[in-house]
């Protein structure tokens, strides 16, 4: 088993800046990308940012030069710095994981349980 752990979420006034943090733990071989996305009441859920093992980054065009994210390899944690928030960014957070389980050649994508930012005008 692989989890997910978010924190980081709350409320801020916009321009503001948030930091989110999601830590990976349990069965992991090895982490193939991290990344998160959003989901705003009755919209769908969308790729905000993701990084891959060997560092590449992408972004959703919204937050380009607004949202870095970054990873620590030792802890299996992905940051996702958010500055110059606009109250569009209001939404669920989830971190999403694609990990080699330990042990095997077995590809499994995880989710976090969601930490919620709210952008006020």
């Amino acid at each position: 088993q692989v989890q997910l752990v978010e924190s980081g979420g709350g409320l801020v006034q916009a321009g503001g800046s948030l930091r989110l943090s999601c830590s990976a733990s349990g069965s992991i071989g090895s982490i193939h990308v991290m990344g998160w996305y959003r989901q705003a009441l009755g919209r769908q859920r969308e790729l905000v940012a993701d990084i891959t093992s060997g560092g590449s980054t992408n972004y959703e065009d919204s937050v380009k030069g607004r949202f870095t994210i970054s990873k620590d390899n030792v802890k299996n944690t992905v940051y996702l710095q958010m500055n110059s928030l606009k109250p569009e960014d209001t939404a669920v957070y989830y971190c999403n994981a694609l990990v080699i389980v330990a042990g095997s050649e077995a590809f499994l994508e995880v989710w976090g349980q969601g930490t919620l930012v709210t952008v006020s005008s």
